[in-house]
């Protein structure tokens, strides 16, 4: 299978195409880039600044690139329809009907988190928020200093997944920050915080808060070759689906 990789010459585009050196079902055949390679890619790999290029020489693509990187991707799949996994986080309320709409001409996989165990997590967060009504619940999520994009993707996801257990919509009742006199907290509030420093791959907490307990479930990132791996596992699978948006929740059946 020809894997297209938009994002190339980042460090998940580095990670994907190291992980299919030895995969015998796929390879790195179709690679978008504006930038110079920092790592040696295979030789028979085409690379071009061409969207036509990219989709014609693949039967599948892959995006972690940044959010208007993505929406230009989904406009030239409009008129190249072909198989999308998009990792990109941060997509405006515009990226994400653009993406609904490309959905409706080929098989898209989108997920602010390929790995596994971030959607274990979210299946955890939704029971706990169900069963736990009475609990105040805060969400902190931890990246390095370049991410560019906060609170995180996964972070929201799983705010929607606590939100949405209880019958809330996020918006309505997430809380991004708080400095002065700002009163006690509201019984359906969510808070998501941001930590950034460091090299952190991604760690993410959610808390679940009552008088005399409370829960907290953890995921922590050691390397975004998780991710890279993610991706592709993704990508085998949805080249054989019907067209519609995927979570990576449909590719790992749970």
């Amino acid at each position: 299978m020809k894997i297209g990789i938009h994002g190339s010459t980042g460090r998940v585009g580095h990670l994907l195409i190291e992980n299919m050196k030895n995969d015998t079902e796929i390879r790195p055949y179709a690679l978008y880039a504006i930038e110079e390679f920092s790592f040696p890619i295979p030789k028979d790999s085409l690379v071009t600044e061409s969207y036509e290029e990219l989709f014609k020489n693949s039967d599948i693509v892959i995006d972690f690139t940044i959010a208007f990187a993505t929406e230009t991707l989904l406009e030239a799949a409009l008129e190249n329809p072909t198989p999308l996994v998009i990792g990109t986080t941060g997509l405006s309320a515009h990226q994400r009907n653009l993406l609904d709409e490309a959905s409706g001409l080929m098989p898209i996989l989108y997920s602010t988190n390929m790995s596994l165990g971030v959607a274990v997590l979210n299946k955890l967060v939704s029971l706990a928020s169900s069963a736990l009504k009475d609990f105040d619940i805060e969400i902190v999520e931890q990246h390095h200093r370049y991410k560019k994009d906060a609170p995180s993707g996964t972070a929201i996801t799983l705010g929607e997944n606590a939100a949405t257990a209880r019958g809330l919509n996020l918006e309505n009742v997430r809380v991004s920050g708080r400095n002065g006199l700002i009163g006690e907290r509201s019984k359906d509030e969510i808070a998501i915080m941001a930590l950034r420093g460091g090299d952190i791959v991604g760690r993410h907490t959610v808390g679940f808060y009552n008088d005399g307990e409370f829960i907290e479930l953890n995921h922590t990132a050691t390397s975004r070759d998780t991710f890279a791996k993610g991706a592709l596992r993704a990508a085998k699978w949805l080249v054989n689906q019907k067209n519609g948006l995927y979570s990576i929740n449909d590719c790992l059946g749970i």
